[in-house]
Parts: C-alpha cells; sequence; structure tokens
C-alpha cells in the first residue's frame, strides 16, 4: 500500500507544502530509519537573548589522551581513545551534548593522517577513538567546527528556510522576455505555477507562471539569490577563528608514539565504534583498508587504463574538478568544445588514438550554477538509465553540495532514483564500474555555513553511505580523504588530494592483479 509523501515548512507564518509521489511501505520505512540515523542529539532550546557567554567555547574546552588500557604502551593495531570536555565562554562544564567535532591523528614528518570518530556522551564529554595505523609519533588534533547552539540554528533554518537559495529561469517567446522563481517548492501566492516535474523519476521542480507567457516558454535555470535571515546574534555563533572551525588545545601530552605491532597481540577495540576508517595516509600516499590495493599511476598509466574506455562523470564541481584534472594531465586527452557551459557542461574530452572517452555532465536542479539550457538539465538516474553499459563503461557521479538547504528527505528521494538505476545498469551489465564520490569538508564562511555547513554534508554523507551499502558499487571517500590530510579543507580539494582520488579511482578501474 502506498501513502502520501509529502513535507510541510513553515516560513513567517507561510506554509511551504510540497506533496510529491507516494512512497511505498518498504521505502517509508527506509526514509525513516535514515531519519533516525542521522538525527542530532537533542539540544536544549535556545533563548530569544542568546548570550554567546553561554555556549561552547573551544579556548575553553580540551581533551586529554587516555592511557593503554591495562597500562603498558601503543602498539599499531591498538585504538588510542581521547576524552574532549567541552566548556562555555565562561569556562563552565557544558552539560549537554550536539557540538560537532572533527577529529584526526596525524604524524607531519612521516606524511601520516587519519580520521578518528567522535562518540557524544551527551554531557558535556566526547570521546574520540583513532586506529593506530604507523609506527612512530601520531599527534591528535581536535576541531569545533560548531557549537551545539549553531547546530540549533542551522536545523532551524533548514526547517523554516528551505527556499533561503532561490532559482530562476528565463522564459522567452519571439521579442517578450520574462523571469521568475523557481524551486523544489515554492510558497503559495496568487500567481499560478508551473509543474516541471520530472516524469520518471517523480522529482518536483517548479517555477512561479510568467504573466504573459506559457510555461513551455522556458529557456534555461539559474540561481538567483540568497535570503540571509539570522539575527545578530545568532551571527556571533558563526565566527572564524572563535568558535567555527577552531582548534580544542590539549590538557597534557597531544601526541604518543607508537611501537610495531605485537606478535599475537590482541587488538584493542573500544565498544562503541562501529567501524574503522576507509583508509589513511602514509609517507603523503592514501593507503584504503578493507581489500582495495591502492596503486600509483603516472600519466602512462592513467592512459593505459582508460584505454578503450568511455567514462561517465554526472554531478557537481567537486566531480567536473576530476574531469579537468583528467583533462590536464593527459596530454593525448583533448577537450571538444560542445559551446557549452564550462560550469554545468556538457563537457567531452577525447583521446582518439588510445580509444578513450571522459564525458562530465552536471546533475538536475537544484544547481546553483548560472544559465544552463532547459535542455541540458539531466537527471542522474535517467541518464544512467540511457547506457546499454559493458566492461568498458565506466560510472563516476558524486551529489550532495547543492542539496544542504533542503530537508533531508529531498536528498533520499533523488538517491533512491540514483540507486534504482544503479541496480538496473548493475543488472544488465554486471562487468561495470559504479564509482560514487562523497561529501568532504570545507572551509567555511558565514555565507557557506547558513548554506552549505560541513554539518549539513555529514547528514548527507551518511545518508548516501547507507544507501549504496550492498551494491556492487565503489565509494571514493572524499570525507576521510580531506580530513586526514594536513592541508586545509577547501570545496574543492587540493592537488594532492585530487592525485590521490584519481589513483584510488584508477585502482578500482584498473585492479592489480590478486589485489
Amino acid at each position: 500500500m502506498k501513502t502520501p509523501w509529502q513535507f510541510q515548512h513553515k516560513v513567517n507564518s507561510t506554509i511551504i507544502a510540497c506533496t510529491l509521489q507516494p512512497l511505498s511501505a518498504n521505502d517509508a520505512l527506509e526514509e525513516r530509519l535514515l531519519l533516525d540515523s542521522v538525527a542530532w542529539p537533542e539540544i536544549p532550546l535556545l533563548p530569544a537573548l542568546l548570550s554567546l557567554e553561554h555556549t561552547s567555547d573551544p579556548a575553553h574546552s580540551t581533551f586529554t589522551i587516555l592511557p593503554v588500557r591495562g597500562g603498558g604502551q601503543w602498539h599499531v593495531g591498538d585504538q588510542l581513545e581521547v576524552i574532549i570536555k567541552v566548556s562555555d565562554f565562561q569556562g563552565r562544564p557544558k552539560k549537554s551534548g550536539g557540538d560537532f567535532l572533527l577529529v584526526r591523528l596525524h604524524s607531519q614528518k612521516l606524511g601520516a593522517g587519519v580520521a578518528g570518530q567522535v562518540v557524544d556522551h551527551l554531557n558535556g564529554s566526547y570521546s574520540a577513538v583513532f586506529s593506530l595505523l604507523w609506527e612512530g609519533d601520531a599527534q591528535v588534533e581536535v576541531t569545533l567546527v560548531h557549537s551545539s547552539e549553531a547546530v540549533a540554528v542551522l536545523n532551524r533554518l533548514t526547517s523554516e528556510q528551505p527556499d533561503r537559495i532561490y532559482f530562476v529561469s528565463l522564459f522567452r517567446s519571439g521579442s517578450i522576455s520574462e523571469t521568475t522563481i523557481c524551486n523544489a517548492c515554492l510558497r503559495p501566492t496568487q500567481q499560478p505555477q508551473c509543474n516541471y516535474t520530472d516524469l520518471r523519476t517523480g522529482e518536483p521542480w517548479f517555477c512561479y507562471k510568467p504573466k504573459k507567457l506559457s510555461c513551455d516558454a522556458r529557456i534555461d535555470h539559474a540561481k538567483g539569490g540568497y535570503i540571509q535571515n539570522i539575527t545578530d546574534n545568532e551571527k556571533k555563533l558563526f565566527q572564524s577563528g572563535v568558535n567555527m572551525k577552531v582548534y580544542i588545545r590539549a590538557s597534557g601530552p597531544a601526541k604518543v608514539t607508537v611501537l610495531p605491532k605485537k606478535t599475537g597481540h590482541s587488538e584493542m577495540k573500544n565498544s562503541s565504534v562501529k567501524c574503522g576508517p576507509s583508509g589513511y595516509y602514509y609517507q603523503g600516499v592514501w593507503r584504503a583498508l578493507g581489500g582495495t590495493t591502492v596503486q600509483q599511476f603516472n600519466i602512462s598509466d592513467i592512459s593505459q587504463c582508460l584505454k578503450r574506455k568511455v567514462v561517465h562523470m554526472y554531478g557537481d564541481s567537486t566531480i567536473r574538478q576530476w574531469f579537468e584534472y583528467l583533462n590536464a594531465a593527459l596530454p593525448d586527452l583533448k577537450e571538444f568544445d560542445l559551446h557549452s557551459s564550462r560550469q554545468g557542461g556538457p563537457l567531452m574530452a577525447l583521446d582518439n588514438a588510445n580509444n578513450i572517452l571522459v564525458k562530465f555532465r552536471c546533475h538536475a536542479p537544484p544547481i546553483r550554477f548560472a544559465n544552463i539550457p532547459t535542455s541540458e538539465l539531466r537527471y542522474i538516474a535517467n541518464e544512467i538509465d540511457g547506457l546499454p553499459g559493458g566492461d568498458n563503461t565506466v560510472v563516476v557521479f558524486g551529489i550532495w553540495s547543492h542539496f544542504s538547504t533542503f530537508p533531508i528527505e529531498v536528498y533520499i528521494r533523488r538517491l533512491r532514483s540514483i540507486r534504482r538505476a544503479v541496480k538496473q545498469l548493475l543488472e544488465r551489465a554486471p562487468g561495470m564500474v559504479v564509482i560514487i564520490r562523497t561529501a568532504n569538508p570545507k572551509a567555511l564562511t558565514l555565507y557557506e555555513t547558513i548554506t552549505n555547513s560541513d554539518w549539513y554534508s555529514l547528514q548527507r554523507d551518511k545518508v548516501l553511505r547507507t544507501m549504496f551499502k550492498g551494491l556492487n558499487v565503489h565509494l571514493i571517500d572524499a570525507w576521510e580523504m580531506v580530513l586526514a590530510h594536513h592541508l586545509s579543507h577547501s570545496l574543492h580539494p587540493q592537488p594532492p588530494i585530487i592525485k590521490a582520488m584519481i589513483d584510488l579511482i584508477m585502482s578500482y578501474m584498473c585492479p592489480q592483479k590478486g589485489g
């Protein structure tokens, strides 16, 4: 039995409501479980006159490395545990959880780094757990990304202002042209709406109808702008260098020395951590855990791996970054000018001698690019449905950043249609290689935070991993690859990280014999 699927958001006493295609009982159950899996600890209601003094302060917070259980020294294979105590600007310990922390273990001398996992004890204290994967020095780094009070504001914004980024479309017929506002959901007004819901995927999209033109006269899509509607007090919660992406200091030693793994040594595991890292850096090279041998590909190796292959890339600018890397790195791969937007594509590069074709196309709205012709607005699921497949065809996609202002149900719905298409593709072409890029941490300004915070990205990252778990697909764990690296966070990771990602992609496409 199918039930209606809808969400409503109250904005200044106006209800923004979307009634979408009904969900099956199984899909509704999956959605509830996904929402539960990303539910954040409950945060006490913020007072109307919020005082910064009572909010989480990284300068007054500390972390402490706990001693080896049972005494002794650290060895490769052990887990290192750190306790983090968060206090407010007056130095008083916090009594509740909900702060957003990122942690990593690293050694600059060894070019090593690994992401850790954080456990919230809901009382102002947190545990960080790290796998010890290399011999030598290992230093703990703890970052307060957002206070619990800042997280409460981010949560409220998504609930009350899902349309704070809006989009526009140009309508034209002859000499008459009009521009109207568009979005996945529009506020009800007296103005009629044009419904551009995709017939195959059911993905919703609406524009206000032009006054003089028909809905069929729509010719492009673009980001329109951003409505910032937070108080001056709330802005104080998002200050770089004060309480946003700021390191927390150690109350004692911040590093340990790790000895070689003991023969017959049983590894010490923390019961509160469900799974370990996907990989780590050592001597500047990413080493995947879980069975994949990451090879180092030079330019000739990449060309050899791509020989006789067609690579379809779909997604946002973080996927386009891979296309641009290959296009710049491979001297025989020549871009074919399709007279399209550099931002959204479609883009295409060809190496005729080696029979290599690499293509990029941006995903369909919501997408914050400029002036994409409506004829080029393609849903990833529909594009995958159009592929015959085959051993020489590779599909690469990433979709996350442009969904951050929307309720997570919108993102779940989009991934569900892509997952269905991927499943069907793998059924008709079992030898296909499908590679999915996860989200990654980024540099945060006030604007970036309100529209694209790492907190939003983390939730979508968790949903993506869960929804594609068990399928014969490969993940590029951009989250951990950026977090574990010593370079600063960026929406578009810096070249050494991109090189590590390309090596991992090629290792999936051309695995080592017996590896």
